[in-house]
């Protein structure tokens, strides 16, 4: 059976690279000051950080329509069997529980995978759904593959502000303000479908330490220790609107993982409206041994 992989626009895959990879990608949709735009089709990374930075402007961020969710998955089901959603992380956004209450009208046809990812690590999933299904294996397979494997992953992410940090209420002005004094950068991680608090650093030279000292703990806790000659986890990493200083932190990432292929990519703008720009991350996620054999 010929089996569609289809995710969001957290995943960070851009419209043009889903061509290349033969997914389909659904935009995720933004107000700002009252309009509607859709990341990566009306709304450029350098367009939304000009806004998001703006102290003034009135930014959400807010679920598909179920039109647009349906329509996309009609289109496809057109040419395809089946079809393998991908969608954010329940935890951090409902479009997943009311993508599977939709997928309940397709007979079994649509398969909404709550793996609780999000980012460089849902990209990750969509990679291993896309090389199961060119494997053969049908919708029910991957999305119960997925979802048996959604806690072998890990991201740990530092910012360089708490300004909207503090906007979300995830920490009050007093905390915020005191950080700032003292030049703290908080590190955070996402598990499963939690965003929590890891640790605080003193500047963001001790966070990317704490980061890097982190994930080396993953790997020898979780994925039977760093292997050079022949690792089974992933290492990706992600960033907001600070190229240059991500380029700075990825070499000091593969100096510490010599053996590891390391991907890089700007975090999706649901992220970035919560973290703001300047925020850096890193991930480690284990290899399916019927997913993807290599990036």
């Amino acid at each position: 059976m010929s089996v569609a992989i289809v995710t969001d626009s957290n995943s960070g895959i851009t419209q043009a690279q889903a061509k290349e990879l033969g997914v389909s990608v659904l935009p995720m949709p933004f107000m700002i000051d009252g309009e509607t735009y859709y990341e990566d089709i009306n709304l450029t990374q350098d367009q939304f950080y000009e806004k998001l930075q703006n102290p003034e402007a009135e930014i959400h961020t807010s679920q598909p329509l179920p039109g647009d969710i349906m329509a996309m998955w009609d289109k496809l089901l057109e040419d395809y069997d089946e079809l393998v959603f991908i969608p954010m992380s329940s935890g951090l956004s409902g479009t997943c529980e009311s993508a599977t209450v939709f997928a309940a009208d397709y007979d079994g046809r649509v398969q909404v995978v709550n793996n609780q990812r999000i980012s460089v690590t849902q990209y990750m999933s969509v990679l291993d759904a896309l090389q199961m299904a060119d494997d053969g294996r049908d919708a029910v397979y991957i999305k119960k593959r997925l979802e048996e494997t959604k806690f072998d992953s890990n991201i740990f992410i530092t910012v360089d502000t708490m300004t909207y940090l503090k906007k979300g209420g995830r920490v009050t002005p007093a905390a915020a303000a005191f950080a700032g004094l003292l030049g703290i950068k908080p590190v955070l991680r996402i598990y499963g479908e939690k965003l929590d608090a890891f640790a605080k650093a003193r500047g963001m030279k001790n966070a990317k330490k704490v980061m890097i000292k982190a994930i080396s703990d993953d790997l020898e806790k979780n994925y039977g220790g760093i292997r050079p000659d022949a690792p089974n986890a992933w290492l990706g990493m992600a960033y907001t609107h600070n190229l240059p200083e991500a380029e700075e932190f990825k070499a000091e990432v593969q100096e510490a993982f010599p053996g590891y292929h390391i991907d890089m990519y700007p975090l999706s703008l649901s992220i970035s409206c919560h973290i703001g720009p300047g925020a850096l991350a890193i991930t480690c996620t284990r290899m399916l041994e019927d997913g993807h054999k290599s990036l």
